[in-house]
């Protein structure tokens, strides 16, 4: 256990009477929005504390693709991106990266300098997800076909000067021309690179991740599968322990049996990710994501008039307890996955994603049932 210093004055919270998600005991020592400490045994004294009631809690978790929730999309400006991203903190996601679908240059770079001053006003919000324009046309998804593109230098050099040091991740298809380019670009700037929406063979794929991309895109969709004879992208993410795999735990885009065969072919390093878009946390009806209508019927959002799924109704808390009650994985290995596993892809797991010492004191308070009860954002209840 490491202590995390605090100075005489400051008021110290202590969270006691708490337990894991597997089942142990746990207390947690806060101090100016910071762990001090945490720990099972003997609690040390504080200013305050703070009865759980023998509740379950978990670090925040961290969702780091996700379109909208509430009704509200992340392509239509700082109010609804706000309304949204609240949305997913009440359901436990304490820090999340705004994603943005394929749209026209100009869109994009304002969004992201949207999201630039949004991070800087909202610490939730840890910076942007490009998951377009870079993308396969017949692995498209719900983008619109007219604004993919071929990646070029001058439109990474556009991007990047938009989002001002705050683009974290990016998705592309390595197949297209200047698409290995690009990667090196990209990870030159500090971000990560993520291949997605892709017809990437398995060789192409770790050709990819010897240049530099480190994740896969909502693993198992938008890509080819894994056939006897062409393993394809995701076993040759498997494969790479550099690279972390996205996975969208909603029982419709992977099957929770594939999921758990995830988890244990590459330990450690599966992100369960949203992919929510503006129907999570709302009704079923119509909704538009980037240009496009989006139809949800029982939770299931296609693109209208069509089968193609576009984006999910997801919310991280959801993703808990779908993989806990049906799927084999390890609890610890689940809060991992909605936790220090995505901070970690975008190489922040030295600030987010633990029950320790020096970190932010995020984390989500879970009933029996594993519902949110409470959400706590560096030391503060939401």
């Amino acid at each position: 256990m490491r202590a995390r210093r605090h100075y005489a004055g400051h008021v110290t919270v202590l969270f006691e009477n708490a337990r894991t998600i597997y089942g142990e005991p746990l207390w947690l020592l806060v101090d100016a929005g910071h762990f001090v400490s945490t720990g099972s045994g003997d609690a040390p004294d504080a200013t305050a504390r703070v009865d759980l009631g023998g509740r379950v809690v978990t670090p925040g978790f961290i969702d780091l693709h996700a379109h909208g929730a509430g009704g509200h999309g992340y392509d239509s400006g700082p109010d609804e991106m706000r309304a949204g991203v609240a949305v997913h903190r009440a359901h436990g996601t304490t820090r999340s990266l705004v994603s943005l679908v394929a749209n026209p240059l100009a869109t994009l770079r304002t969004s992201l300098a949207t999201i630039a001053e949004l991070s800087r006003t909202d610490p939730t919000v840890l910076g942007s997800h490009l998951e377009g324009p870079f993308l396969a046309a017949d692995r498209r998804g719900a983008h619109n076909l007219d604004f993919l593109r071929d990646p070029s230098l001058s439109d990474i050099d556009d991007l990047l000067a938009a989002a001002d040091g705050t683009l974290r991740l990016v998705t592309l298809a390595p197949e297209l021309p200047g698409a290995m380019e690009a990667i090196d670009a990209f990870v030159a700037a500090g971000v990560t690179v993520a291949i997605g929406h892709t017809e990437a063979s398995y060789d192409l794929a770790r050709e990819a991740f010897d240049r530099g991309a480190s994740m896969l895109t909502h693993a198992f969709n938008a890509m080819p599968g894994i056939h006897h004879r062409a393993p394809g992208p995701v076993v040759a993410a498997f494969e790479d322990e550099r690279v972390t795999l996205e996975i969208i735990l909603d029982g419709q885009h992977v099957h929770p049996d594939v999921a758990a065969l995830a988890f244990t072919a590459a330990p450690g390093r599966i992100a369960l990710v949203t992919d929510a878009m503006a129907a999570a946390g709302s009704t079923d009806g119509d909704y538009t994501l980037g240009s496009l209508t989006v139809s949800v019927v029982n939770g299931l959002a296609v693109l209208r008039g069509t089968s193609t799924i576009a984006g999910s109704t997801l919310t991280q808390d959801a993703a808990l307890r779908i993989a806990l009650d049906r799927t084999s994985i390890a609890p610890a290995a689940v809060v991992a996955a909605l936790s220090s596993t995505p901070a970690r892809a975008i190489g922040l797991s030295d600030r987010f994603g633990m029950l320790a010492a020096d970190y932010p004191a995020d984390f989500v308070v879970l009933s029996d049932d594993l519902a949110v009860d409470e959400v706590w954002v560096a030391g503060s209840r939401l």
